[in-house]
């Protein structure tokens, strides 16, 4: 079987659009996170987001419904996370801890009382790109255009935070906004993404994306550029391979994208001069 006949299968270009769409928003989002050492927050979502599939599914609520409780709940929990680490005397990690502790607690008592882990749980632990419905491709792209659209009018200040939230506090930006859109944008993506790599698997594309990119870029907005580049890549080569291969597409994905982090780790090894860093 060639590309273009793989191509002309609905399910591959529902994939594609939906895929390519979703790896650019984790990986852009996954820049910010990694700098500011909030990565795990992905992982913490996510297990609400197993939470929030449990009840949809005690609900009887199937694809793109699903969504509509999975949303609001993980929205609500980005918030909490905040929150937690404002009020208290908690650390970023500890608070994000304690929310996924609830998340995958609750999510498991919850499949109990439904009847066990069934197979339309386990989609949503291990994701499933190639079942994704036209319902779903039009809510990610929805989706898509809004995080983007944000992130463009907040860029300026969520690079500000990023680099130094007391110098950005003093400059006169209001630090907990910026940081309520950053979780808020972290957590739609992170339902997006709930769909193409699964709960079990989501930190990776935040995470390794921009991991790879932060070891060539020379500036953040090419880290940004090449996260972002290499999110639609292994999204692409990861849906053609396990189709080939008839491999996990979202096993797949996560395994190109630590292979490209090995390829550009060597690379900044070979291109840096002897004795730096």
């Amino acid at each position: 079987m060639n590309f273009l006949e793989i191509l002309s299968y609905g399910f591959i270009q529902r994939a594609l659009l939906a895929g390519t769409l979703i790896a650019v928003l984790c990986s852009v989002l996954g820049v910010f996170l990694v700098l500011r050492r909030m990565s795990l927050i992905g992982d913490g979502l996510a297990h609400v987001t197993f939470g929030s599939a449990a009840i949809a599914l005690a609900l009887k609520l199937y694809s793109a419904a699903s969504l509509l409780v999975s949303l609001p709940l993980v929205l609500l929990a980005s918030l909490g996370i905040l929150k937690l680490t404002e009020k208290t005397r908690l650390s970023g990690d500890a608070a994000i801890g304690i929310v996924s502790s609830l998340g995958i607690s609750a999510g498991i008592i919850l499949a109990s009382v439904g009847g066990g882990y069934n197979v339309d749980l386990l989609s949503y632990l291990f994701g499933n790109i190639l079942s994704i419905s036209r319902e779903e491709v039009i809510i990610a792209v929805g989706l898509f255009c809004l995080v983007l659209t944000l992130l463009a009018l907040f860029f300026n200040e969520l690079l500000a935070i990023t680099f130094s939230e007391e110098l950005a506090k003093t400059s006169g930006i209001h630090t907990n906004i910026i940081n309520a859109v950053l979780v808020l944008l972290t957590a739609l993506s992170v339902v997006l993404a709930m769909r193409l790599v699964g709960i079990m698997l989501i930190s990776s594309l935040l995470i390794l994306p921009a991991a790879s990119a932060l070891q060539l870029a020379r500036s953040f907005r090419g880290c940004v550029a090449l996260a972002a580049l290499q999110g639609c890549c292994s999204v692409v080569a990861g849906i053609f391979v396990s189709f080939i291969t008839n491999l996990p597409t979202s096993a797949t994905v996560v395994m190109i994208n630590l292979l490209l982090f090995g390829c550009t780790s060597l690379a900044r090894r070979l291109i840096s001069p002897p004795g730096s860093n």
